[in-house]
């Protein structure tokens, strides 16, 4: 016999028709791209994340996959719509029908999740707490499938990347940015349950999914300590740094160097350029070398700058510390270049399909291997160059390597125009938050800025237009807990998901 308080047993019917489901996935769909920037409107995340499981309560695995696959298109094609902007439709159609097919395959779990758990544990308990913990880890779980297969995966899409200007965005020095996706999506889940049990008829089952939503809104950020300061300089020189920009010999260094030109005479401790700030490799150029050499003379500090690099038959994108005495010991390598951009994985079967477009990415960028880490007069700067932004792991490396300030380098000239550049800097501005460092990201074309612990800007430089910052940011020593448990809360959520998910269907199918 079940207690007074179960919900009744019963194989769950679609909370909404399929015709109503699909388009309220593609409303979904449209929202959540709203939540990052261009337009940054973070509280659509929650409404987003609603709609989309209201759509998939109930569904059957066909029903599920329509819905999902209609949400994932949509979403995907408005928010990575700047693949588009060299290259054509084909690369952003392939990018976004491919995301869009495997979100419709991992929110199959959730469906199930619905179907098997109200019957696996009918008790209030298991509709307002269990069942919600499974569909967030779920969640993420498919946020992590995403974000590493195939290739090297593409987290660009994480629900806790859209809180980087919000209260919640502390929470990620907790628990990681995975972590505020389960937190997210938990509170979404407990309020739709709440609302189907009526549960506000018994006050006392409120009591969890307040607290998780004060627990979302009110978390301070973890504390690191205070290590001193560092006086950076950083260099937007936005000159002809696309693909496709034509361009005289030297041009790019030139841009640079006229844009560093204010800082000369200044107190600077690291001078920053950005990735693709030099036009050749400056270990094989020697008068691009000679240059480097002169402006960090001039500059009175190292130059962390970055190019192209070849070692035998290998190509790297590389940072190097440029020294005033002309040498570069400290480097690092990217560590996940882009597929498709930076490398061709599988050449030979991609040419036969779009032999026009693989044959224009003709250098195939190795991936490094190096610690993100250079050291400026024994402080430890982490790194991260463009799109490695998005990997954990290489933020963790630098961070748990000693890093007390981190420097994203990027180039976004290809997206000229685009979301890219604001959506790439929403990612830094997580990353200082979750990590508790200062960030500097600097670009060749903008938009750049200088971002405290805390995700406030110390300084900026507008798109398009060349300039220079010099500020006095905080360097901090200590691990958040986000970096010391995030990998673990990582797998936990996948791992625990995944088999919660077995024990629910296990035990539904003993009671029929």
């Amino acid at each position: 016999m079940s207690s007074p308080s179960a919900a009744p047993v019963r194989r769950p019917r679609a909370l909404l028709p399929l015709w109503l489901a699909v388009p309220v996935a593609a409303l979904a769909g449209w929202l959540m791209d709203l939540a990052y920037p261009s337009v940054g409107a973070w509280i659509l995340a929650f409404l987003a994340i609603a709609l989309l499981l209201l759509s998939l309560i109930g569904r059957r695995a066909g029903g599920a996959i329509l819905v999902g696959f209609v949400y994932g298109a949509v979403f995907f094609f408005l928010l990575v719509s700047w693949t588009s902007r060299y290259l054509g439709v084909i690369p952003w159609a392939a990018l976004a029908l491919l995301e869009a097919a495997l979100t419709a395959v991992a929110v199959i779990l959730i469906t199930l999740a619905y179907r098997w758990l109200p019957r696996a544990f009918p008790g209030v308990a298991g509709r307002l707490l269990v069942l919600p913990a499974v569909v967030a880890a779920l969640w993420v779980g498919r946020e992590l499938f995403l974000g590493s297969w195939p290739y090297t995966g593409f987290p660009w899409a994480r629900l806790g990347m859209t809180q980087s200007e919000s209260p919640l965005a502390a929470l990620s020095s907790w628990l990681g940015v995975s972590g505020v996706s389960f937190v997210m999506v938990l509170a979404v889940a407990m309020i739709i349950e709440v609302v189907r049990l009526r549960a506000w008829q018994r006050p006392v089952r409120l009591i969890a999914p307040v607290v998780v939503v004060i627990v979302l809104f009110v978390t301070p950020a973890f504390p690191t300590v205070d290590a001193g300061t560092m006086r950076i300089g950083a260099v937007q020189g936005d000159g002809p740094t696309g693909y496709f920009d034509e361009r005289e010999p030297y041009s790019v260094i030139g841009a640079q160097t006229e844009a560093t030109e204010p800082l000369y005479g200044e107190e600077m401790d690291l001078l920053v350029w950005p990735e693709g700030g030099l036009d050749h490799d400056p270990f094989q150029d020697g008068n691009l070398a000679r240059r480097m050499t002169l402006v960090s003379n001039r500059a009175g500090a190292p130059l962390l700058a970055n190019a192209a690099t070849a070692r035998g038959d290998e190509y790297f994108n590389t940072s190097m510390l440029w020294m005033p005495d002309g040498t570069a010991d400290q480097t690092h390598d990217k560590r996940y270049p882009v597929p498709f951009g930076e490398y061709v994985p599988d050449r030979d079967f991609y040419y036969a399909i779009v032999p026009d477009l693989i044959g224009l990415i003709g250098r195939e960028y190795t991936h490094g291997t190096n610690p993100p880490i250079v050291e400026v007069d024994d402080v430890r700067v982490g790194l991260a160059i463009c799109f490695d932004v998005i990997y954990d792991d290489v933020i963790d490396e630098g961070v748990r390597g000693g890093a007390e300030v981190l420097v994203f380098q990027t180039n976004n000239a290809d997206f000229r125009g685009t979301d890219e550049n604001q959506q790439q800097l929403a990612f830094a501005r997580m990353r200082a938050v979750e990590t508790g460092r200062s960030v500097v990201n600097i670009s060749t074309v903008g938009a750049s800025q200088m971002i405290a612990p805390d995700g406030s800007t110390i300084a900026s430089l507008d798109a398009d237009e060349a300039g220079a910052m010099l500020e006095t940011v905080e360097l901090r020593s200590g691990l958040t807990s986000g970096v010391i448990l995030g990998p673990w809360l990582q797998q936990v959520l996948l791992w625990g998901g995944l088999g919660a998910l077995l024990v629910g269907w296990w035990r539904a199918r003993r009671t029929g």
